[in-house]
């Protein structure tokens, strides 16, 4: 929320870690390699296709006319982590503009050793089916996923420390086929079975009371930050009066209303109200249900403040906790709209002693429909990254670095104005941000793994549309219950099973979309639990 005239640049960081690699083609990632064989490429190219779920501004060009062998690549300065980021995950948009050929919808991801003669001799390589026309986010796992060594002699690719060229290559090779591609928001991480679960209810508001917030959980912040103002140039009030904040009919209301308020020896034409809670946590998956105000000028935020930060009139600075000035103490924008309310920013500031920094991203939204439609909007963290989502659709991700492996707590508010509410509509005369509940989830009883290791249980596909495999390496004839648990804990479904040839297929089709967990409790006393998503 507190990003002053910077928030619609797209900055990140360069040196976070040795092994951090990432690109989102707008200028600062830190990929400097790129190189097209056979092919043409350009890394700083107009977005063509701002839809779906890829609203950047640019991404990489790829371009094969006809070359036998195009690829695009790049080298890494050091070896790669596979044995402790072997996933790699990009989006991809394949046009059907001057495509030829009849080969296999299709994009391989090849990791090679640039130290050898012939770099591709040893490669281990990934192949994923696509589509056409639309973007798509692919996963790379080379933990889980059926991978093909060129050389049978080589070891499984997370057991390697000698790989540091990573080729990308649309369609397959030895062909004279042309594709037209653009990619975006590459990146390398942990391995996918490394997720984190969690299924511990910790904190939560349901709003179900009517009349005043409930002041056990939520303190009204009130007094001014910045002089005889808020932040980014607002224009309202921040009251603790009912008429701006209050439940009813399940939902917290904030509203912003048009109206002269004098307060603090200040009058203003615009009344709202900003909520700190009075919850504070480290890691875990914070779920908000939202409905957002539509009206020009009005400027809703779901986000969270380090619990250091010294800020007066903040609750945690009252408490006596407030030793750290923004942006050293980190923010997390779990939602905020563009000025348009054309998109869902997705965003970090923070300043860890390499000066300020901003990580912002977007996803497309339609005003009338967040404006009308509860959506969820969350923000999963834990000691190694940061994610954050609209529904399912992942807006943005990055490595959890200082000062996000401290405590947070959790603001609600909607200003007027500033930087990304712009010109307040002529005729408002008021507005409301409408929240169902939000829920605080930590690591729970379900997170523990008995003696199982991970790697012996798959699942795929996931997400998984209907049917979903599970793949057991130790179990070729076991008796086990299966239960499904959705992410608030309920346990939705039970059953027992047999284990025939160390597999399972299981039929999704009667759930919701949405996060579940898969617990498997086997006849030997050993448990497993495992994430997945229903599409």
């Amino acid at each position: 929320m507190r990003i002053f005239s910077l928030l619609l640049l797209v900055l990140f960081i360069s040196s976070i870690e040795a092994q951090v690699i990432q690109d989102d083609f707008e200028g600062s990632g830190t990929i400097s390699s790129w190189y097209g064989d056979d092919c043409i490429i350009n890394t700083n190219f107009i977005n063509p296709h701002k839809q779906g779920i890829n609203a950047s501004n640019k991404v990489l060009k790829y371009e094969d006319r006809g070359g036998k062998y195009a690829n695009v690549r790049f080298d890494n300065p050091i070896n790669l982590d596979m044995a402790n980021r072997n996933v790699f995950v990009f989006k991809i948009y394949v046009s059907s503009i001057n495509l030829t050929g009849n080969q296999t919808s299709q994009v391989s991801l090849k990791l090679q050793n640039v130290d050898l003669a012939e770099a591709w001799t040893t490669q281990t390589e990934i192949i994923k089916p696509i589509k056409i026309d639309e973007w798509q986010e692919l996963t790379f796992d080379f933990k889980n996923d059926s991978y093909i060594n060129l050389n049978s002699n080589s070891l499984p690719p997370n057991q390697r420390n000698d790989l540091n060229r990573v080729v990308i290559q649309i369609n397959g090779e030895n062909n004279t086929d042309h594709v037209l591609a653009y990619i975006d928001d590459f990146y390398n991480d942990s391995s996918i079975n490394e997720d984190f679960t969690y299924d511990k209810l910790v904190w939560f508001d349901e709003f179900n009371d009517t009349g005043a917030v409930d002041n056990t959980k939520w303190f009204h912040q009130t007094k001014f930050i910045a002089g005889n103002s808020w932040a980014n140039g607002e224009q309202q009030h921040y009251t603790n009066r009912e008429v701006n904040s209050y439940t009813d009919n399940g939902t917290l209301k904030i509203k912003a209303i048009r109206e002269s308020f004098t307060d603090q020896n200040v009058t203003k034409q615009y009344t709202s109200a900003r909520l700190n809670s009075k919850f504070a946590f480290k890691y875990g998956r914070i779920e908000v249900r939202a409905k957002l105000p539509s009206v020009s000028g009005t400027w809703p935020a779901i986000w969270l403040l380090g619990k250091n930060i010294n800020e007066d009139g903040a609750y945690w600075d009252n408490q006596g906790f407030g030793t750290t000035g923004w942006p050293w103490c980190g923010e997390i924008d779990i939602m905020e709209p563009n000025v348009a309310k054309t998109e869902i920013l997705g965003t970090w500031h923070w300043n860890n002693g390499e000066g300020y920094m901003l990580n912002s991203k977007s996803i497309q939204a339609n005003n009338i429909d967040t404006s009308q439609n509860f959506h969820d909007y969350v923000l999963e963290w834990n000691a190694t990254s940061m994610k954050i989502y609209m529904d399912n659709n992942l807006i943005n991700e990055m490595p959890t670095v200082e000062p996000f492996n401290q405590e947070f707590f959790i603001l609600l508010n909607v200003a007027m104005g500033g930087s990304l509410g712009g010109n307040i509509d002529s005729g408002f005369n008021n507005d409301t941000m409408e929240i169902d509940y939000i829920r605080v989830y930590q690591q729970g009883a379900l997170s523990v793994t008995n003696d199982i290791s991970t790697s012996k249980i798959k699942l795929y596909p996931n997400p998984v549309s209907d049917r979903l495999n599970v793949l057991m390496e130790n179990y070729s004839n076991a008796d086990m219950e299966l239960q499904i648990i959705d992410v608030s804990g309920r346990l939705v479904f039970k059953q027992d099973y047999t284990i025939n040839n160390r597999s399972l297929e299981f039929n999704t089709s009667f759930l919701k979309q949405g996060i579940y967990f898969l617990s498997l409790k086997f006849n030997d006393g050993k448990l497993s639990t495992h994430k997945f998503v229903k599409k």
